[in-house]
Protein backbone atom coordinates (compact mmCIF):
# COMPACT_ATOMS: atom_id res chain seq x y z
CA UNK A 1 0.00 0.00 0.00
CA UNK A 2 1.56 3.15 -0.77
CA UNK A 3 2.60 5.88 1.84
CA UNK A 4 3.83 9.27 1.18
CA UNK A 5 7.27 8.31 1.82
CA UNK A 6 7.51 5.23 -0.81
CA UNK A 7 9.33 6.34 -3.98
CA UNK A 8 7.04 6.62 -6.83
CA UNK A 9 6.23 4.22 -9.91
CA UNK A 10 7.58 5.55 -13.10
CA UNK A 11 5.90 7.06 -15.05
CA UNK A 12 4.22 4.86 -18.51
CA UNK A 13 5.31 6.85 -21.11
CA UNK A 14 4.71 4.40 -24.01
CA UNK A 15 0.88 3.72 -22.93
CA UNK A 16 -0.03 6.93 -21.17
CA UNK A 17 2.04 8.49 -24.58
CA UNK A 18 -0.30 6.19 -26.71
CA UNK A 19 -3.65 7.05 -25.11
CA UNK A 20 -2.32 10.97 -26.09
CA UNK A 21 -1.46 10.08 -29.57
CA UNK A 22 -5.05 8.50 -30.23
CA UNK A 23 -6.61 11.77 -29.08
CA UNK A 24 -4.78 14.03 -30.78
CA UNK A 25 -5.25 11.54 -34.00
CA UNK A 26 -9.05 11.53 -33.49
CA UNK A 27 -9.46 15.05 -32.35
CA UNK A 28 -7.64 16.55 -35.12
CA UNK A 29 -9.32 14.25 -37.93
CA UNK A 30 -12.70 14.87 -36.83
CA UNK A 31 -11.30 19.05 -36.37
CA UNK A 32 -13.02 20.11 -39.68
CA UNK A 33 -16.09 18.25 -39.27
CA UNK A 34 -19.42 20.42 -39.37
CA UNK A 35 -17.35 24.13 -38.03
CA UNK A 36 -17.09 26.91 -36.34
CA UNK A 37 -19.58 26.55 -32.68
CA UNK A 38 -20.87 29.97 -31.57
CA UNK A 39 -18.51 30.29 -28.58
CA UNK A 40 -15.77 29.79 -31.06
CA UNK A 41 -16.81 32.46 -33.30
CA UNK A 42 -17.34 34.71 -30.58
CA UNK A 43 -13.30 34.03 -28.67
CA UNK A 44 -11.98 34.84 -32.50
CA UNK A 45 -13.57 38.17 -32.43
CA UNK A 46 -12.40 38.54 -28.74
CA UNK A 47 -8.78 37.41 -30.09
CA UNK A 48 -8.93 40.84 -32.56
CA UNK A 49 -9.96 42.81 -29.51
CA UNK A 50 -6.92 41.44 -26.82
CA UNK A 51 -7.57 42.96 -23.39
CA UNK A 52 -6.86 41.94 -19.98
CA UNK A 53 -11.01 41.06 -19.76
CA UNK A 54 -14.20 40.69 -21.35
CA UNK A 55 -17.80 40.99 -20.13
CA UNK A 56 -18.24 37.10 -19.69
CA UNK A 57 -14.66 36.06 -19.27
CA UNK A 58 -10.77 36.71 -18.35
CA UNK A 59 -8.71 36.74 -21.47
CA UNK A 60 -6.93 33.27 -21.68
CA UNK A 61 -9.13 31.65 -24.07
CA UNK A 62 -9.68 34.73 -26.77
CA UNK A 63 -5.45 35.06 -26.23
CA UNK A 64 -5.37 31.43 -27.72
CA UNK A 65 -7.93 31.67 -30.10
CA UNK A 66 -5.91 34.60 -31.48
CA UNK A 67 -2.41 32.24 -31.23
CA UNK A 68 -3.85 29.15 -32.74
CA UNK A 69 -5.51 30.98 -35.98
CA UNK A 70 -2.98 33.23 -36.26
CA UNK A 71 -0.48 30.30 -36.33
CA UNK A 72 -2.79 27.56 -38.12
CA UNK A 73 -5.63 29.73 -40.07
CA UNK A 74 -8.68 31.56 -38.88
CA UNK A 75 -10.67 27.85 -39.77
CA UNK A 76 -12.28 25.05 -37.29
CA UNK A 77 -9.01 23.14 -37.94
CA UNK A 78 -7.01 25.97 -37.34
CA UNK A 79 -8.80 26.84 -34.27
CA UNK A 80 -8.84 23.39 -32.69
CA UNK A 81 -5.51 22.88 -32.60
CA UNK A 82 -5.04 24.37 -29.43
CA UNK A 83 -8.10 22.42 -27.75
CA UNK A 84 -6.63 19.29 -28.92
CA UNK A 85 -3.43 19.64 -27.67
CA UNK A 86 -4.88 21.27 -24.22
CA UNK A 87 -6.98 17.76 -23.73
CA UNK A 88 -4.12 15.20 -24.76
CA UNK A 89 -1.59 18.05 -22.10
CA UNK A 90 -4.70 17.12 -19.72
CA UNK A 91 -4.75 13.35 -19.68
CA UNK A 92 -1.20 12.84 -19.10
CA UNK A 93 -1.51 15.19 -16.34
CA UNK A 94 -4.53 12.75 -15.10
CA UNK A 95 -2.03 10.08 -15.52
CA UNK A 96 0.91 12.04 -13.77
CA UNK A 97 -2.08 12.22 -10.51
CA UNK A 98 -2.80 8.64 -10.70
CA UNK A 99 1.43 8.16 -10.40
CA UNK A 100 1.48 10.44 -7.65
CA UNK A 101 -1.25 8.58 -5.99
CA UNK A 102 1.43 5.20 -6.33
CA UNK A 103 -0.86 4.25 -9.68
CA UNK A 104 1.41 1.17 -11.26
CA UNK A 105 1.69 1.15 -15.40
CA UNK A 106 -1.78 -0.22 -15.56
CA UNK A 107 -3.33 2.52 -13.33
CA UNK A 108 -2.11 5.52 -14.92
CA UNK A 109 -2.91 4.79 -18.28
CA UNK A 110 -6.50 3.75 -17.62
CA UNK A 111 -6.81 7.14 -15.83
CA UNK A 112 -5.85 9.01 -18.72
CA UNK A 113 -8.11 6.66 -21.29
CA UNK A 114 -10.80 7.09 -18.75
CA UNK A 115 -9.94 11.25 -18.12
CA UNK A 116 -9.94 11.39 -22.29
CA UNK A 117 -13.00 9.31 -23.35
CA UNK A 118 -16.05 10.52 -21.33
CA UNK A 119 -18.94 12.25 -23.08
CA UNK A 120 -17.83 15.87 -21.17
CA UNK A 121 -14.44 15.40 -22.27
CA UNK A 122 -14.51 14.47 -25.64
CA UNK A 123 -17.19 17.56 -26.07
CA UNK A 124 -14.92 20.26 -24.93
CA UNK A 125 -11.98 18.58 -26.66
CA UNK A 126 -13.30 19.05 -29.82
CA UNK A 127 -13.49 22.66 -29.49
CA UNK A 128 -12.13 25.27 -27.92
CA UNK A 129 -13.68 26.61 -24.70
CA UNK A 130 -12.95 27.92 -21.39
CA UNK A 131 -13.72 24.37 -20.08
CA UNK A 132 -10.97 23.23 -22.63
CA UNK A 133 -8.47 25.06 -20.78
CA UNK A 134 -10.01 24.85 -17.51
CA UNK A 135 -9.85 21.19 -17.44
CA UNK A 136 -6.09 21.43 -17.81
CA UNK A 137 -5.37 23.84 -15.15
CA UNK A 138 -7.50 21.94 -12.68
CA UNK A 139 -5.83 18.63 -13.39
CA UNK A 140 -2.09 20.70 -12.91
CA UNK A 141 -3.42 22.45 -9.43
CA UNK A 142 -4.46 19.03 -8.21
CA UNK A 143 -1.30 17.27 -9.47
CA UNK A 144 0.71 20.12 -7.34
CA UNK A 145 -1.46 19.93 -4.58
CA UNK A 146 -0.88 16.63 -4.56
CA UNK A 147 2.45 17.10 -4.76
CA UNK A 148 2.74 19.05 -2.03
CA UNK A 149 0.63 17.68 0.45
CA UNK A 150 2.34 14.07 -0.21
CA UNK A 151 6.28 15.34 0.11
CA UNK A 152 5.51 18.29 2.41
CA UNK A 153 8.21 20.46 0.20
CA UNK A 154 6.73 23.87 0.15
CA UNK A 155 8.60 24.79 -2.74
CA UNK A 156 5.67 23.56 -4.35
CA UNK A 157 3.69 26.18 -3.49
CA UNK A 158 4.92 29.27 -6.31
CA UNK A 159 3.63 26.46 -9.05
CA UNK A 160 0.50 26.40 -7.05
CA UNK A 161 -0.02 29.83 -7.23
CA UNK A 162 1.06 30.49 -10.91
CA UNK A 163 -1.66 27.66 -11.89
CA UNK A 164 -4.25 29.71 -9.90
CA UNK A 165 -3.49 32.89 -11.17
CA UNK A 166 -3.65 30.78 -14.73
CA UNK A 167 -6.79 29.10 -13.72
CA UNK A 168 -8.06 32.68 -12.85
CA UNK A 169 -7.02 34.50 -16.10
CA UNK A 170 -9.23 31.81 -17.67
CA UNK A 171 -12.13 31.01 -15.53
CA UNK A 172 -12.47 31.98 -11.68
CA UNK A 173 -14.32 28.67 -10.87
CA UNK A 174 -10.50 27.69 -10.33
CA UNK A 175 -11.60 29.33 -6.70
CA UNK A 176 -13.98 26.29 -6.44
CA UNK A 177 -11.08 24.03 -6.25
CA UNK A 178 -8.50 26.45 -3.94
CA UNK A 179 -11.65 26.63 -1.30
CA UNK A 180 -12.54 23.21 -1.70
CA UNK A 181 -9.20 21.74 -1.06
CA UNK A 182 -8.37 24.70 1.26
CA UNK A 183 -11.26 23.63 3.51
CA UNK A 184 -9.82 19.73 3.19
CA UNK A 185 -6.27 20.71 4.31
CA UNK A 186 -7.68 22.62 7.20
CA UNK A 187 -9.83 20.19 8.75
CA UNK A 188 -8.20 16.99 7.69
CA UNK A 189 -4.48 18.08 6.89
CA UNK A 190 -1.74 17.77 6.49
CA UNK A 191 -1.88 21.53 8.07
CA UNK A 192 2.51 21.59 8.28
CA UNK A 193 2.08 22.69 4.64
CA UNK A 194 0.48 26.30 6.06
CA UNK A 195 3.28 26.83 8.22
CA UNK A 196 5.90 27.54 5.29
CA UNK A 197 6.93 31.17 4.31
CA UNK A 198 6.82 29.37 0.73
CA UNK A 199 2.65 30.09 1.10
CA UNK A 200 3.75 33.69 1.02
CA UNK A 201 5.33 33.37 -1.86
CA UNK A 202 2.57 31.53 -3.85
CA UNK A 203 -0.16 33.96 -2.51
CA UNK A 204 2.15 36.74 -4.23
CA UNK A 205 2.69 34.65 -7.38
CA UNK A 206 -1.06 34.51 -7.84
CA UNK A 207 -2.00 38.40 -7.21
CA UNK A 208 1.05 39.50 -9.75
CA UNK A 209 -0.82 37.23 -12.59
CA UNK A 210 -4.33 38.42 -11.30
CA UNK A 211 -3.91 41.95 -10.77
CA UNK A 212 -4.39 43.24 -14.05
CA UNK A 213 -7.25 41.38 -14.73
CA UNK A 214 -8.82 42.53 -11.55
CA UNK A 215 -7.73 45.86 -12.55
CA UNK A 216 -9.75 45.56 -15.57
CA UNK A 217 -12.63 43.98 -13.48
CA UNK A 218 -12.87 46.85 -11.37
CA UNK A 219 -12.56 49.32 -14.18
CA UNK A 220 -15.29 47.86 -16.09
CA UNK A 221 -17.94 47.56 -12.72
CA UNK A 222 -17.48 43.46 -12.31
CA UNK A 223 -19.53 42.83 -15.90
CA UNK A 224 -18.17 38.89 -14.93
CA UNK A 225 -19.87 38.94 -11.85
CA UNK A 226 -23.28 40.41 -13.79
CA UNK A 227 -22.79 37.55 -15.96
CA UNK A 228 -22.85 34.96 -12.94
CA UNK A 229 -25.43 36.49 -11.52
CA UNK A 230 -27.48 36.24 -14.93
CA UNK A 231 -26.88 32.42 -15.00
CA UNK A 232 -27.90 31.83 -11.32
CA UNK A 233 -31.08 33.45 -11.73
CA UNK A 234 -32.40 32.56 -15.10
CA UNK A 235 -31.26 28.53 -14.99
CA UNK A 236 -30.39 28.37 -11.35
CA UNK A 237 -33.55 25.94 -10.55
CA UNK A 238 -32.89 23.91 -13.64
CA UNK A 239 -28.87 23.43 -12.62
CA UNK A 240 -29.76 22.86 -9.45
CA UNK A 241 -32.91 19.28 -10.44
CA UNK A 242 -29.79 18.50 -12.89
CA UNK A 243 -26.60 18.81 -11.09
CA UNK A 244 -26.96 14.87 -9.47
CA UNK A 245 -27.68 13.01 -12.31
CA UNK A 246 -25.02 14.68 -14.83
CA UNK A 247 -22.58 13.87 -12.49
CA UNK A 248 -23.26 10.05 -13.09
CA UNK A 249 -23.10 10.67 -16.82
CA UNK A 250 -20.92 12.99 -17.49
CA UNK A 251 -17.62 10.62 -17.44
CA UNK A 252 -20.01 7.98 -18.47
CA UNK A 253 -21.65 5.54 -15.75
CA UNK A 254 -18.69 3.32 -15.81
CA UNK A 255 -16.50 6.40 -15.46
CA UNK A 256 -18.62 7.50 -12.39
CA UNK A 257 -18.27 3.91 -10.86
CA UNK A 258 -14.22 4.95 -11.27
CA UNK A 259 -14.35 8.55 -9.59
CA UNK A 260 -16.74 6.98 -6.70
CA UNK A 261 -14.93 4.66 -5.96
CA UNK A 262 -11.81 7.02 -6.14
CA UNK A 263 -13.50 9.04 -3.34
CA UNK A 264 -13.92 6.37 -1.15
CA UNK A 265 -10.84 5.24 -1.60
CA UNK A 266 -9.40 8.62 -0.46
CA UNK A 267 -11.71 8.62 2.58
CA UNK A 268 -10.85 5.20 3.99
CA UNK A 269 -7.52 4.15 2.65
CA UNK A 270 -4.79 4.98 5.53
CA UNK A 271 -1.89 5.09 3.08
CA UNK A 272 -3.97 8.11 1.24
CA UNK A 273 -4.54 9.77 4.43
CA UNK A 274 -2.34 12.56 3.14
CA UNK A 275 -4.69 13.42 0.35
CA UNK A 276 -7.67 13.58 1.56
CA UNK A 277 -8.44 16.95 0.64
CA UNK A 278 -9.20 16.12 -2.52
CA UNK A 279 -11.56 13.89 -1.55
CA UNK A 280 -13.72 16.39 0.39
CA UNK A 281 -13.12 18.84 -1.81
CA UNK A 282 -15.86 16.90 -3.98
CA UNK A 283 -18.37 17.39 -1.85
CA UNK A 284 -17.74 21.13 -0.99
CA UNK A 285 -17.73 22.25 -4.21
CA UNK A 286 -21.03 20.39 -4.73
CA UNK A 287 -22.55 22.13 -1.81
CA UNK A 288 -21.22 25.65 -3.32
CA UNK A 289 -22.40 24.94 -7.24
CA UNK A 290 -25.65 23.66 -5.86
CA UNK A 291 -26.40 27.29 -3.36
CA UNK A 292 -25.31 29.53 -6.33
CA UNK A 293 -26.95 27.22 -9.00
CA UNK A 294 -23.60 27.16 -10.93
CA UNK A 295 -24.11 24.79 -13.90
CA UNK A 296 -23.28 20.96 -13.20
CA UNK A 297 -20.56 20.64 -15.63
CA UNK A 298 -18.70 23.28 -14.07
CA UNK A 299 -17.50 20.22 -11.27
CA UNK A 300 -16.13 17.39 -14.11
CA UNK A 301 -12.91 18.94 -13.94
CA UNK A 302 -12.58 17.25 -10.51
CA UNK A 303 -14.03 14.14 -11.07
CA UNK A 304 -11.29 13.42 -13.70
CA UNK A 305 -8.44 14.20 -10.65
CA UNK A 306 -11.19 11.54 -8.71
CA UNK A 307 -10.68 9.00 -11.10
CA UNK A 308 -7.01 7.84 -10.92
CA UNK A 309 -7.48 6.99 -7.27
CA UNK A 310 -10.58 4.48 -8.56
CA UNK A 311 -8.69 3.24 -10.88
CA UNK A 312 -6.83 0.37 -8.59
CA UNK A 313 -10.16 -0.34 -6.66
CA UNK A 314 -12.61 -1.54 -9.81
CA UNK A 315 -9.34 -2.95 -11.41
CA UNK A 316 -9.76 -5.52 -7.78
CA UNK A 317 -13.23 -5.48 -8.41
CA UNK A 318 -12.73 -7.17 -11.97
CA UNK A 319 -11.67 -10.57 -10.32
CA UNK A 320 -13.93 -12.98 -12.37
CA UNK A 321 -14.21 -13.57 -16.13
CA UNK A 322 -18.22 -12.29 -16.06
CA UNK A 323 -17.60 -9.41 -13.94
CA UNK A 324 -14.78 -8.09 -17.11
CA UNK A 325 -17.12 -8.86 -19.87
CA UNK A 326 -20.16 -6.74 -18.16
CA UNK A 327 -18.35 -4.02 -17.28
CA UNK A 328 -16.12 -3.76 -20.54
CA UNK A 329 -19.82 -3.80 -23.00
CA UNK A 330 -20.97 -1.21 -20.65
CA UNK A 331 -17.60 0.61 -20.97
CA UNK A 332 -17.88 -0.10 -24.71
CA UNK A 333 -21.12 1.26 -24.76
CA UNK A 334 -20.94 4.38 -22.67
CA UNK A 335 -17.68 5.25 -24.91
CA UNK A 336 -19.67 4.79 -28.21
CA UNK A 337 -22.71 6.80 -26.55
CA UNK A 338 -19.82 10.04 -26.24
CA UNK A 339 -18.47 9.26 -29.47
CA UNK A 340 -21.85 9.72 -31.35
CA UNK A 341 -23.04 12.30 -28.74
CA UNK A 342 -19.68 14.85 -28.13
CA UNK A 343 -17.96 14.34 -31.63
CA UNK A 344 -18.90 15.52 -35.07
CA UNK A 345 -19.47 11.45 -36.38
CA UNK A 346 -22.49 11.81 -37.50
CA UNK A 347 -24.33 13.56 -40.74
CA UNK A 348 -25.76 16.81 -39.64
CA UNK A 349 -29.49 15.90 -39.80
CA UNK A 350 -28.79 12.82 -37.53
CA UNK A 351 -28.16 15.23 -34.31
CA UNK A 352 -32.58 15.71 -34.09
CA UNK A 353 -33.47 14.02 -31.57
CA UNK A 354 -31.77 12.09 -28.65
CA UNK A 355 -28.47 13.05 -29.80
CA UNK A 356 -29.40 17.07 -29.81
CA UNK A 357 -31.73 16.13 -26.06
CA UNK A 358 -27.93 14.74 -25.19
CA UNK A 359 -25.74 17.71 -25.43
CA UNK A 360 -27.07 20.41 -27.99
CA UNK A 361 -23.42 21.90 -28.59
CA UNK A 362 -22.34 19.73 -31.94
CA UNK A 363 -26.18 21.82 -33.43
CA UNK A 364 -24.48 25.23 -32.54
CA UNK A 365 -21.58 23.80 -35.20
CA UNK A 366 -23.96 23.50 -38.28
CA UNK A 367 -25.71 26.37 -40.39
CA UNK A 368 -23.36 29.42 -39.55
CA UNK A 369 -22.30 30.29 -43.32
CA UNK A 370 -25.69 29.71 -44.15
CA UNK A 371 -27.15 32.20 -41.72
CA UNK A 372 -24.87 34.63 -43.28
CA UNK A 373 -25.47 34.01 -46.68
CA UNK A 374 -29.16 34.47 -46.30
CA UNK A 375 -28.46 37.60 -44.09
CA UNK A 376 -26.55 38.87 -47.37
CA UNK A 377 -29.80 38.24 -49.51
CA UNK A 378 -31.51 40.40 -47.42
CA UNK A 379 -28.64 43.20 -47.30
CA UNK A 380 -28.74 42.99 -51.09
CA UNK A 381 -32.53 44.15 -50.62
CA UNK A 382 -31.21 47.57 -49.54
CA UNK A 383 -30.33 49.93 -52.70
CA UNK A 384 -26.62 50.44 -53.48
CA UNK A 385 -26.60 54.05 -52.80
CA UNK A 386 -28.09 53.48 -48.85
CA UNK A 387 -25.98 50.52 -47.92
CA UNK A 388 -23.11 52.72 -46.72
CA UNK A 389 -25.10 54.42 -44.06
CA UNK A 390 -26.72 51.02 -43.31
CA UNK A 391 -26.15 49.11 -40.37
CA UNK A 392 -26.21 45.22 -39.21
CA UNK A 393 -27.09 44.83 -35.57
CA UNK A 394 -27.24 41.35 -34.63
CA UNK A 395 -29.16 39.59 -30.82
CA UNK A 396 -26.10 37.25 -29.86
CA UNK A 397 -22.64 37.20 -30.06
CA UNK A 398 -22.91 34.05 -32.51
CA UNK A 399 -24.78 35.59 -35.12
CA UNK A 400 -22.39 38.55 -34.78
CA UNK A 401 -19.35 36.03 -35.06
CA UNK A 402 -20.87 34.21 -37.88
CA UNK A 403 -20.76 37.87 -40.05
CA UNK A 404 -17.87 39.23 -39.15
CA UNK A 405 -15.96 36.03 -40.46
CA UNK A 406 -17.55 34.84 -42.82
CA UNK A 407 -19.32 38.29 -44.26
CA UNK A 408 -16.40 39.23 -46.44
CA UNK A 409 -17.27 36.85 -48.83
CA UNK A 410 -20.21 38.28 -49.53
CA UNK A 411 -19.43 42.29 -48.94
CA UNK A 412 -21.28 42.18 -45.65
CA UNK A 413 -20.24 45.17 -43.66
CA UNK A 414 -19.09 44.73 -40.06
CA UNK A 415 -21.69 43.60 -37.91
CA UNK A 416 -22.59 45.20 -33.95
CA UNK A 417 -24.21 43.40 -31.55
CA UNK A 418 -25.27 44.59 -27.97
CA UNK A 419 -24.50 41.10 -26.56
CA UNK A 420 -21.37 40.79 -23.99
CA UNK A 421 -18.17 41.93 -25.27
CA UNK A 422 -19.34 43.31 -28.90
CA UNK A 423 -21.10 45.84 -26.96
CA UNK A 424 -17.77 46.94 -25.52
CA UNK A 425 -16.25 47.18 -28.64
CA UNK A 426 -18.76 50.03 -29.94
CA UNK A 427 -21.55 51.65 -31.49
CA UNK A 428 -21.92 52.47 -35.58
CA UNK A 429 -21.08 55.92 -35.93
CA UNK A 430 -24.07 58.52 -35.56
CA UNK A 431 -23.49 59.13 -38.99
CA UNK A 432 -25.18 55.82 -40.19
CA UNK A 433 -28.67 56.97 -40.40
CA UNK A 434 -29.61 54.08 -43.30
CA UNK A 435 -31.29 50.95 -43.16
CA UNK A 436 -30.92 48.59 -39.89
CA UNK A 437 -30.79 44.80 -40.94
CA UNK A 438 -31.44 42.73 -37.67
CA UNK A 439 -30.57 39.48 -37.02
CA UNK A 440 -32.74 38.14 -34.12
CA UNK A 441 -35.22 39.99 -31.51
CA UNK A 442 -37.58 41.40 -32.11
CA UNK A 443 -36.73 44.79 -33.87
CA UNK A 444 -40.82 45.88 -34.08
CA UNK A 445 -40.96 46.43 -30.51
CA UNK A 446 -38.15 48.76 -30.24
CA UNK A 447 -38.67 52.11 -29.87
CA UNK A 448 -35.80 52.90 -31.79
CA UNK A 449 -36.15 51.93 -34.91
CA UNK A 450 -38.63 52.49 -37.00
CA UNK A 451 -40.36 51.12 -40.81
CA UNK A 452 -39.40 47.08 -39.71
CA UNK A 453 -40.75 44.23 -41.40
CA UNK A 454 -40.01 40.73 -41.50
CA UNK A 455 -38.04 39.88 -44.64
CA UNK A 456 -36.53 36.10 -44.37
CA UNK A 457 -36.44 32.88 -41.54
CA UNK A 458 -32.82 31.74 -41.57
CA UNK A 459 -32.40 27.94 -43.05
CA UNK A 460 -29.28 26.38 -42.02
CA UNK A 461 -29.44 24.33 -45.13
CA UNK A 462 -29.06 20.50 -42.99
CA UNK A 463 -32.16 20.48 -41.05
CA UNK A 464 -30.84 20.85 -37.90
CA UNK A 465 -33.24 22.54 -35.03
CA UNK A 466 -30.83 24.56 -33.70
CA UNK A 467 -30.36 27.87 -31.91
CA UNK A 468 -30.63 29.63 -35.04
CA UNK A 469 -32.95 27.55 -36.86
CA UNK A 470 -35.77 30.17 -38.43
CA UNK A 471 -34.12 33.00 -36.43
CA UNK A 472 -36.04 35.81 -38.32
CA UNK A 473 -34.06 38.54 -40.28
CA UNK A 474 -35.39 41.92 -40.25
CA UNK A 475 -35.12 45.20 -42.48
CA UNK A 476 -35.95 48.77 -40.58
CA UNK A 477 -36.13 51.49 -42.42
CA UNK A 478 -33.68 53.60 -40.29
CA UNK A 479 -33.60 54.59 -36.37
CA UNK A 480 -35.42 56.90 -34.78
CA UNK A 481 -32.06 58.62 -32.77
CA UNK A 482 -28.65 58.52 -32.95
CA UNK A 483 -26.64 55.10 -32.33
CA UNK A 484 -24.99 56.97 -29.35
CA UNK A 485 -28.09 57.65 -28.01
CA UNK A 486 -29.31 54.31 -28.92
CA UNK A 487 -26.58 51.95 -27.80
CA UNK A 488 -26.71 52.04 -23.99
CA UNK A 489 -30.16 50.21 -24.13
CA UNK A 490 -28.61 47.38 -26.23
CA UNK A 491 -26.84 46.27 -23.77
CA UNK A 492 -27.03 42.77 -23.07
CA UNK A 493 -24.97 40.24 -20.46
CA UNK A 494 -26.66 37.30 -20.68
Amino acid sequence: MNTATEPLPRLAWRPVGLVAAIQIVVLTALSGRYGFHRDELYFVAAGKHLDWGYADQPPITPALAWLSTTLFGETPFGLRVVATLAAAATAITIAYVARELGGDRTVQWVSAAVAALGPFSLAVSHMLSTSTTDMLIWALLGLFVLRLLRTGDGRWWPAIGAVIGAGMANKWLILLLVFGLAAGVLVFGPRGVLRTWWLAAGAAVTLVLVAPIMVWQVANDFPMLTVASGISEDDGAENRISFVPLQLVYLTPVGAVVWIAGLVRLWRDPGLRWARALAVSYPVVCVVLLAVGGKPYYSVPLLLLLVPAGVRPVLTWLTTGLRRAALGVLAAVGVVMAVVTGLPVLPPPLLNGPVLAINREPGEQVGWPELTANVAQVWRQIPDGARAGSVILTSNYGQAGAIEHYGPRHELPKPYSGHMSYWDWGPPSDSMTGAVLVVGGQPAQSPHLAGCRVVAENDNGAGVDNEEQGTRITLCDRTTAPWSQIWPSLRRFY
